[in-house]
């Protein structure tokens, strides 16, 4: 497939054609690994003599013995219609939006979608993807979580199903050729200015803000003409910053494809929550929130910690015998059969942490963020977070709930900008 680097012993009996390249080189004096970018420190040397690079070793250990070849032959997909077969159809506003984006494309620009959760930002993507497919190019999808991969997968399966597309990460498919990768971003370090398109959805998320090795391997995975396209509901101030600097288009959308206006999160006061799931009388305040928001919806329940996350757990289904109630976080082998069982309807309550504050869309929920002030609960976090209520379907009184014993800045922040966004998503409603 084009693009994609192997690492090979150096004076080993290649083909000529594609690209070779030192696996690790020095840049001014100093040795760099050219897979992932990293600034090789004097402790990372062999034995044997020669350095190894320590920020790419769950790719394979690559040293100065190595050098990373690349084949650029000619993809046998030539130009050709393709059709979207996605049955929906956009509203005016994102109509408008997917237009510039495929003007992007033309040109050559980069750009930033910024839009809030449940505004349908893949749907507005899907003008762009069919664009850039029936020239012949090479597209990648690429974002930071697995839930999400997973998640966009079948739709753009669905919507492009005469197109190879190949879904990789950890727990994906092997490798065979394709015409649209969807990918985690530590992929992108397989590929070296491989693709004619990348987008880079959640690029605001953990693990890949703020990671020097993933952001060097998505510049490098795209071709010097290519078109990078950013995806996010909160982006930081770096990349608007970046955007700014190198003069991208910034596409915004701050309305929800129905039109109602994200939820804004309740303040609910609940002293010595770390201590609920030792203190049965303190617990039976959160058993009682939770069994008023079952009324309408299944519950969410966001957890600062995964120690926490299983010791309350275990509390609330003997405080709640009569519920069904299950956990799920990022290490978790039976996740994908869980969070399957949630849109099922199977969990009245789903404890998770973080891995499901993105990319995921249940029909009937409410969320509980349990010790909102933790500092894993960012602003872009909670802003996240509280974006999994009310996506699909008519309205479910849906309600998210920030339970606290300290008020945060990025409490009060998240609830802020919820607010902002829903004011300036109000004035396209006749749209």
């Amino acid at each position: 497939m084009e693009g994609k680097q192997e690492l090979e012993k150096i004076g080993n009996h290649l083909p000529k054609s594609g690209n070779r390249r030192l696996g690790i080189d020095f840049v001014n004096g100093r040795p760099r690994c050219q897979r992932c970018g990293t600034w090789i420190p004097n402790d990372c040397q062999l034995e044997v003599g020669g350095y190894f690079c320590p920020g790419c070793l769950f790719l394979g250990r690559i040293t100065q013995e190595h050098e990373l070849v690349c084949s650029y032959e000619p993809m046998a997909i030539s130009p050709q219609k393709v059709t979207c077969t996605w049955s929906g159809q956009l509203t005016a506003k994102q109509q408008i939006v997917a237009d510039e984006l495929t003007t992007c494309l033309t040109h050559k620009q980069n750009a930033l979608l910024w839009a809030v959760t449940g505004s349908g930002k893949t749907e507005m993507l899907f003008p762009f993807i069919t664009q850039a497919l029936s020239q012949g190019l090479q597209v990648c999808f690429a974002t930071p979580r697995i839930d999400v991969c997973n998640e966009i997968f079948p739709r753009l399966k669905q919507a492009f199903g005469k197109t190879e597309i190949l879904l990789r990460h950890s727990q994906g498919e092997e490798w065979h050729s394709f015409q649209l990768l969807v990918a985690t971003t530590h992929q992108l370090l397989h590929f070296y200015q491989a693709f004619d398109v990348l987008i880079i959805d959640e690029s605001d998320a953990f693990p890949y803000e703020g990671d020097p090795v993933l952001s060097f391997g998505s510049q490098q995975a795209l071709k010097q003409t290519g078109c990078l396209v950013h995806v996010t509901a909160t982006p930081s101030k770096e990349l608007l910053h970046r955007c700014q600097q190198e003069n991208w288009k910034v596409l915004t959308l701050f309305q929800r494809y129905h039109k109602r206006p994200l939820v804004v999160p309740e303040l609910y006061f609940l002293e010595d929550w770390p201590l609920l799931p030792q203190r049965k009388r303190k617990l039976k305040k959160l058993a009682r929130l939770c069994l008023e928001l079952l009324k309408d919806n299944q519950v969410l329940l966001f957890c600062p910690e995964i120690p926490y996350l299983k010791d309350l757990e275990r509390a609330l289904k003997v405080s709640l015998p009569q519920l069904k109630i299950a956990s799920v976080f990022a290490e978790d082998k039976k996740r994908e059969e869980k969070i399957k069982r949630m849109r099922q309807g199977k969990w009245d309550i789903l404890l998770t942490s973080t891995v499901l504050e993105r990319g995921v869309t249940f029909a009937s929920v409410s969320v509980i963020v349990l010790g909102a002030e933790h500092q894993v609960f960012k602003k872009s976090t909670l802003i996240q977070v509280a974006g999994r209520v009310d996506r699909v379907g008519s309205y479910q009184k849906a309600r998210v709930i920030f339970c606290f014993q300290e008020m945060t800045y990025a409490m009060r922040q998240a609830i802020q900008e919820i607010k902002v966004l829903n004011q300036q998503g109000g004035k396209t409603n006749d749209l």
